[in-house]
């Protein structure tokens, strides 16, 4: 006869632990303690054996959850699947879904990158990472972060004003993407796909600088660039050298003569 709920309510524990059926192979093993455990028997398609699938508790899964759990797990025996392995395949997905979630990810990329910084680009690439990504994609696998989940992060900045941001942001997580796919985390760069989405960059012409105060606070800015290492060595050499950027950024070691510098 079908379990009902005031009839696993008011089964009384006994010494010993004891079955309280239902249908289909479902039933309540009602342990000493009080605890109630729905149980279903079945028989492993590959093999025939028994084996018991754990359901939940009582009252905690319900009786029309329990039989909803049972007749999910028969529907998957009818095709010849194992629920129970089913199941630790669900969970190790889970699992390896977490540890390759995006911020896992980004947070090994601005590690790898880390040495190529100094500590504010550091900071600067993380901040970004931590206020406009994390929050909305970091526990999502990064094989589940596409176009659809990265183009509401870039459109909530535009739309506050902050273009340069959105850009800064796609670039940065495009540049996340390439990492995972070169450490096989990923296949594609989805953020690639979005460049084309944001408006263009104003863009700013600076005329040369004439009044010699000004020099001392362009060369202020300079000492305080928070860029990637590369591009502050090149910005404190520019003054030094007094070459055309394409110059300096093409130069060959063969061109520097260190014993001899003047």
């Amino acid at each position: 006869m079908p379990l009902t709920d005031i009839a696993i309510r008011k089964a009384i524990p006994g010494a010993k632990p004891a079955k309280l059926t239902d249908s289909g192979g479902l039933y309540v093993l009602l342990k000493p303690d009080g605890a109630r455990w729905w149980r279903w028997d079945y028989r492993r398609p590959l093999t025939g054996q028994r084996n018991t699938l754990s359901l939940g508790t009582y009252p905690d899964t319900g009786l029309a959850d329990a039989r909803a759990k049972r007749d999910e797990a028969r529907k998957l025996l009818a095709r010849g699947l194992d629920p129970g392995e089913q199941r630790k395949a669900t969970k190790t997905a889970r699992k390896e879904g977490a540890a390759n979630s995006f911020e896992v990810i980004a947070r090994e990329w601005l590690a790898v990158k880390a040495p190529e910084w100094t500590s504010k680009q550091h900071d600067k690439e993380r901040d970004r990472l931590q206020n406009h990504a994390f929050p909305w994609i970091g526990k999502l696998p990064i094989t589940e972060v596409g176009v659809a989940e990265i183009r509401p992060l870039l459109d909530r900045i535009a739309k506050r004003g902050h273009l340069e941001q959105a850009h800064r942001l796609r670039f940065q997580l495009s540049r996340v993407f390439k990492y995972a796919i070169a450490a096989e985390y990923a296949s594609r760069d989805p953020a690639a796909d979005l460049s084309a989405t944001l408006p263009s960059r104003r863009k700013h012409n600076f005329p040369t600088i004439t009044d010699p105060v000004q020099v001392g606070g362009l060369l202020r800015a300079i000492d305080g660039f928070v860029g990637t290492l590369p591009v502050a060595c090149a910005l404190k050499l520019a003054p030094m050298l007094f070459v055309r950027p394409g110059e300096l950024r093409a130069a060959e070691w063969s061109e520097f003569d260190l014993d001899h510098p003047y």
